[in-house]
């Protein structure tokens, strides 16, 4: 059985207790390997490590921390095929999946900021009868990064590569429901050559090693991907000590199809935005709202689509969705099933747990779920599941397809299906949403502002927004 260690200091560690806890693999609902409990005590160690890596690392030429980080992006690339079985294994996800999303994204991740960095500049501003005015951004020391399982190495290096490319050093927690490829980023880091102290990464659970980093007052700043409680946690322990704060947190994301879209592409990306990762992704679209001409014609179709989607062990390569991350998670998604039901609503397809046979018989998973006949505030409509589950509803005007939308506490992303360029423009700007896509889904450029409003999050990251973040800015004045 394999055994994780930390990587702290340039080098895999125990836990200072040398305590571990279980790794499941969900496909199986198996254990197979064993993930360090880390406490306070591993964190105050990582972080006197990236105290004596930091002057180093800060004074660095962009170019030299640029080669360092194109190095790993190298070495995660070489090895694509095994970190995508290490993902597959340990999330549960399809291996095609892991193979054509998560992991190429990682590398585009490290690619991209590593060479970010290089054209990331500062402003002057030139009074005429004064002087001038221009800024300086500089690395803010010791950040800490938090990430969650849903996509693992994909947004866990979404949040080191900027720090890093900014020449900050790095505490980074990956879950410890996902740890396996954060694991073998330590041996690509060691492989590389990345200074010691300057990357370090601690497995264990949040109340112990998340909760120690967001309370250390040498950490400086925060970047946090999950719930929106534990964002609601992490701010109130944070903004008192004032720590910069960057929180990605929950989404009930609307997908608004309108009697003018093209249908074979609305129906088609909708079956990939209502079931991708087994619907556990904050972008999905688990409350579809249909324009009332086409409801009937669309539910048919996507119901039929729906019930023809495989759901296999992850290496099947027929497999449409494999198994959800854990046998708790499995629960939670089961009982909103349940709650639906109770609320009135009519499950359409799906809403059961799929036995599969052999080495696959204790594994996490799920039918793809369609539920109609809820109203839009109840809390099946309201609440973030996070699984293969969707609603659809009807509606007749676009003011009442916006109000539905906006109804939520979040507001992290949306989907807009129709023909009609004004419509698409108007919806999208009446829309309570950090991200809107028109007749499309999950097209990310990443140049581009990333993050929600309201419960779904404060900041953003992505390109040059995350760079800033990960930034000190001072303006200095020159008389003339």
């Amino acid at each position: 059985m394999k055994v994780i260690k930390n990587y702290v200091n340039g080098q895999l560690v125990s836990p200072v207790f040398d305590k571990y806890i279980e790794n499941i693999d969900p496909s199986r609902g198996k254990v197979y390997s064993m993930i360090p409990d880390s406490t306070a005590e591993d964190v105050e160690l990582a972080v006197e490590a990236a105290e004596k890596a930091f002057p180093v690392w800060s004074s660095w030429s962009k170019e030299k921390r640029s080669d360092v980080m194109l190095k790993v992006a190298q070495l995660i690339e070489q090895r694509l095929d095994i970190f995508a079985e290490a993902e597959s294994l340990d999330n549960g996800k399809p291996l095609s999946l892991a193979k054509s999303v998560d992991i190429p994204r990682a590398v585009s991740n490290f690619k991209f900021f590593a060479t970010a960095i290089l054209h990331f500049a500062s402003e002057s501003h030139y009074m005429e009868s004064e002087g001038f005015n221009y800024t300086t951004r500089k690395p803010i020391g010791i950040v800490g990064c938090i990430s969650p399982w849903n996509l693992p190495l994909y947004l866990f290096t979404w949040k080191i590569a900027p720090a890093l490319a900014a020449g900050n050093c790095v505490i980074a927690k990956p879950s410890e429901i996902t740890p396996m490829t954060a694991f073998m980023l330590s041996e690509i880091c060691i492989e590389a050559g990345m200074p010691a102290g300057v990357l370090n990464i601690l497995h264990g659970l949040g109340h112990k090693v998340g909760d120690a980093m967001t309370r250390h007052r040498k950490i400086k700043a925060i970047s946090f991907t999950g719930g929106t409680k534990t964002g609601e946690m992490i701010s109130s322990i944070a903004a008192p000590m004032f720590k910069k704060l960057s929180l990605e947190l929950g989404g009930k994301n609307p997908n608004i199809i309108f009697a003018d879209c093209d249908f074979d592409d609305a129906l088609s990306t909708t079956m990939r935005s209502s079931f991708a990762n087994q619907g556990q992704i904050c972008l999905c679209g688990s409350r579809i709202f249909i324009e009332r001409p086409i409801y009937e014609k669309f539910k048919a179709a996507f119901v039929e689509k729906t019930k023809n989607s495989l759901v296999s062990y992850p290496t099947d390569p027929k497999a449409k969705l494999g198994a959800v991350v854990s046998e708790s998670h499995m629960q939670k998604i089961l009982a909103y099933v349940q709650l639906a039901k109770e609320e009135g609503g009519t499950i359409l397809t799906g809403g059961e747990r799929v036995l599969l046979e052999g080495e696959y018989k204790d594994g996490y998973y799920l039918k793809p779920t369609i539920i109609e006949g809820l109203s839009y505030n109840c809390r099946v409509n309201q609440e973030e599941i996070f699984g293969p589950v969707v609603t659809i509803t009807p509606f007749d005007t676009e003011e009442e397809a916006l109000m539905m939308a906006n109804s939520t506490q979040y507001g992290l992303a949306a989907t807009v299906w129709t023909t009609n360029l004004k419509k698409a423009h108007r919806v999208a700007d009446n829309l309570q949403s950090g991200i809107v896509w028109i007749n499309s889904w999950l097209v990310r450029d990443l140049r581009t502002p990333f993050g929600g409003v309201k419960a779904s999050g404060v900041g953003r990251e992505g390109g040059f927004e995350a760079l800033r973040f990960f930034t000190e800015t001072k303006n200095v004045f020159v008389k003339s």
